[in-house]
């Protein structure tokens, strides 16, 4: 073997083609120098056969959990997908997801990586779900990892185990934990506030709306700083509308989210939030 080096996002790819598990895709590109569908082959010498015939399928279906340690101070969520709703809802598969999420609570995972490799009953959960794909006959897999670290996380599960939030604050408050993350589920905000929205994020909206001023037949030939004016305050308009602590609080809209903490208690705070949702 020449000892072709092996990376995270070949991984990745050879995962999204066959279904296979992290740990059983790095082995098989190992073992094959880096060549895809010898690997693909090596898979299904492994017992892999479904995956690889399923590669081609879509997982958008599942089963979405979220949890936290019995002290409030970690929250994990997860999606387990599947390729449809008949399995998604199945009270066994399901009850297959909670193992996952559970053993990951338990363990203190910190990653995907580490997810997969955790142990239950003996069994890594890689090799689980790769046994699970070929029980159900559909292509399955852990396809999203979060976790948030705080003073109190709280967790919320919304539609069917359909979208899960983790919300990390600066102090207890569990009613309001659920409340806000109850917003984060129906509005899917970008960031805690503006301060915390990426410049990326923040480039794409000026750029977007830049050009939509532009096409106005109204500012034809108007001066630049007059449309980067107009541009800023459209992008104050979108950090209101996008963001958690500006948006309108669904429980009563003539406060924001940031009202809402405050009326709590004044020095609450959101440090930190994740969304996964199906699809």
């Amino acid at each position: 073997m020449s000892g072709v080096a092996i990376t995270a996002a070949d991984i990745n790819k050879l995962r999204q083609m066959t279904g296979a598990g992290m740990m059983d895709c790095r082995k098989a590109l190992t073992e094959t120098n880096g060549d895809f569908e010898a690997a693909i082959d090596w898979l299904r010498k492994k017992g892999a056969k479904v995956a690889a015939l399923r590669g081609d399928r879509e997982a958008k279906e599942g089963v979405v959990l979220a949890k936290t340690t019995a002290d409030n101070k970690t929250g994990i969520a997860i999606c387990v997908s599947c390729e449809t709703d008949f399995v998604g809802k199945n009270a066994d598969f399901v009850a297959f997801a909670q193992s996952i999420i559970d053993a990951a609570v338990a363990g203190n995972v910190k990653s995907l990586d580490e997810l997969n490799a955790v142990s239950i009953n003996g069994a890594k959960v890689a090799d689980l779900v790769n046994d699970k794909l070929a029980s159900i006959g559909e292509k399955i897999g852990i396809t999203k990892f979060e976790r948030v670290d705080a003073e109190f996380v709280a967790s919320y599960i919304h539609g069917a185990n359909r979208i899960g939030v983790l919300v990390g604050l600066s102090k207890a408050a569990a009613e309001a934990g659920r409340d806000v993350a109850m917003q984060i589920a129906a509005m899917n905000p970008v960031a805690v506030d503006a301060s915390s929205v990426s410049a990326a994020t923040i480039e794409r909206e000026r750029a977007i709306v830049t050009e939509q001023i532009k096409a106005d037949p109204k500012m034809a030939g108007k001066p630049d700083d007059m449309i980067n004016k107009i541009a800023e305050g459209k992008l104050n308009a979108f950090f209101k509308e996008s963001t958690l602590v500006n948006q309108a609080f669904v429980k009563d809209s003539s406060k924001t989210v940031g009202d809402y903490l405050k009326s709590v208690d004044g020095g609450l705070t959101v440090t930190e939030f994740k969304r996964v949702a199906l699809g």
